[in-house]
C-alpha cells in the first residue's frame, strides 16, 4: 500500500511577509510546519495558481504509520472565505505540539492512531477573499454527481456562470485541482484503512453549530448509519452540554457534486470511512454585531478577538473527541446483534424529511 513520503525541505517553509504573496493562515500554517518538522510527515499533493502567486496545497500527518492503524483527517479553508475552520484546525495542530513536549498519553495514543491535516485546501481562494477557487468553481459543488431530488436555487450547485456563486465547474470536465488533490489525500491516508474518521471545517449556515454527514445529494440514508449513531451518542454523554446538530446534510438541503458524498462513496469495500462536517454558525456572530453583515469576511467568521478565543477555545473538544474515538474504535464499534439495534434507533431518529 502506498503512502504519501515527506517531500517539504525546511527551506520551503520560510516565512514570508509581502501580501501580494501570501496570507495570514499560510503563514501560520508554514510556521507550525516548521515547528513540528520532526514530529510531521509533510507533503505537497499538489499546488494552486492564481493570476500571480502559485500556492503549494500541504498536508501534515502525525502517529502511527502502520498502514492499519485508525486515523482521523482535519480538513479546513475549502472555501477561501471561511477562515475560522483553519484556524480551529491550526490552533489544534499548534496545541498538539506543545503537549508533545509533556503529554504521555497522547504520546502513546499517537502510536495508535493516524493524524492527517489539510487546513487550507483552497489557498488561492483565501488568498483572495473569495468562495471559490480562482478559477470560480465552489469545490464544494465540485464532485462528478448530480442530487437525486431538487436543490436549492443556484445554493445546490449551478453550471451557468462561474461568475455566479456556487459554481460547480463545466459538465463533463475533470475535477479542481484542489478538490482532486483533497480527494487523493482521503483515498492515500483514510479511506484505505479499517476505519478512519474526517472532519471538514466550515462555516456560515445558521445560528448553530451542525455535524452534518452524508448524504447531501439525496435522502437515502448512509450505509454506515448505526456507527454514525453510535459516534452521535457517545458525543452526547461525554460531553452532554454540547450544543451540535447531529444529522445528514439532507435533511437541511440537498446539493450537487459534494465531495464527501463522493469520498464515501468512493471508500473501499470492507473499509469504514466516516466523513463529516463541521459547520460553525456564523449568524450568531451577526446578530451580536450587525456590522459584520458589511464585511465579506465578517459574514463567515467572527470579528472580535474575544469571539474568535470562544471558538477556537469551544471546538477543540470536538476534534479532541474525535481522536479519541478513533483510538478507541475496537470497543465501541457495534457488532451484529448491538448494530441492528442501532439501525433502528438511527432510522427512526433520522427519518428523511422534505428539504428545501
Amino acid at each position: 500500500m502506498d503512502f504519501l513520503q515527506p517531500s517539504v525541505a525546511v527551506a520551503d517553509l520560510s516565512p514570508s511577509d509581502d501580501p501580494t504573496v501570501t496570507f495570514a493562515e499560510h503563514e501560520d500554517y508554514k510556521a507550525i510546519l516548521l515547528a513540528g518538522y520532526t514530529h510531521f510527515d509533510i507533503e505537497c499533493v499538489g499546488a494552486a495558481h492564481t493570476a500571480s502567486p502559485t500556492f503549494p496545497l500541504y498536508t501534515a500527518s502525525m502517529g502511527s504509520r502502520d498502514p492499519l492503524a485508525p486515523a482521523v483527517g482535519f480538513f479546513g479553508g475549502i472555501h477561501g472565505l471561511e477562515r475560522i475552520g483553519t484556524q480551529l484546525i491550526l490552533h489544534y495542530m499548534r496545541a498538539l505540539l506543545f503537549r508533545l513536549q509533556w503529554d504521555e498519553l497522547l504520546q502513546q495514543q499517537l502510536r495508535k492512531v493516524r493524524l492527517v491535516f489539510m487546513p487550507i485546501v483552497n489557498p488561492g481562494g483565501m488568498w483572495a477573499h473569495k468562495r471559490a477557487n480562482p478559477q470560480g468553481v465552489d469545490l464544494m459543488r465540485n464532485a462528478p454527481h448530480k442530487a437525486e431530488s431538487r436543490v436549492p436555487f443556484l445554493a445546490g450547485g449551478q453550471t451557468l456562470s462561474p461568475l455566479l456563486p456556487w459554481y460547480c465547474g463545466i459538465p463533463g470536465s475533470p475535477m479542481q485541482t484542489e478538490s482532486a488533490a483533497m480527494l487523493r489525500v482521503v483515498r492515500e491516508q483514510l479511506a484505505c484503512r479499517p476505519f478512519s474518521l474526517a472532519l471538514d471545517c466550515h462555516s456560515g449556515y445558521g445560528f448553530d453549530d451542525s455535524l452534518w454527514f452524508p448524504y447531501a445529494k439525496t435522502r437515502r440514508l448512509m450505509a454506515h448509519l448505526p456507527e454514525m449513531f453510535a459516534l452521535k451518542t457517545m458525543l452526547a454523554q461525554s460531553h452532554p452540554h454540547h450544543d451540535y446538530s447531529f444529522e445528514p446534510q439532507s435533511n437541511q438541503y440537498l446539493l450537487h457534486g459534494d465531495l464527501w458524498d463522493h469520498a464515501y462513496d468512493q471508500a473501499p469495500a470492507g473499509n469504514m470511512f466516516l466523513p463529516m462536517t463541521l459547520e460553525l454558525g456564523s449568524w450568531l456572530w451577526i446578530r451580536k454585531n450587525p456590522r459584520q453583515l458589511f464585511s465579506r469576511h465578517g459574514i463567515f467568521n467572527p470579528i472580535k478577538a474575544h469571539r474568535i478565543k470562544r471558538v477556537l477555545r469551544r471546538h477543540v473538544d470536538l476534534l479532541d473527541f474525535l481522536t479519541r474515538a478513533a483510538f478507541a474504535a475496537p470497543g465501541w464499534l457495534p457488532g451484529a446483534d448491538r448494530r441492528a439495534q442501532l439501525l433502528q434507533l438511527a432510522t427512526a431518529h433520522w427519518r428523511p424529511r422534505r428539504t428545501l
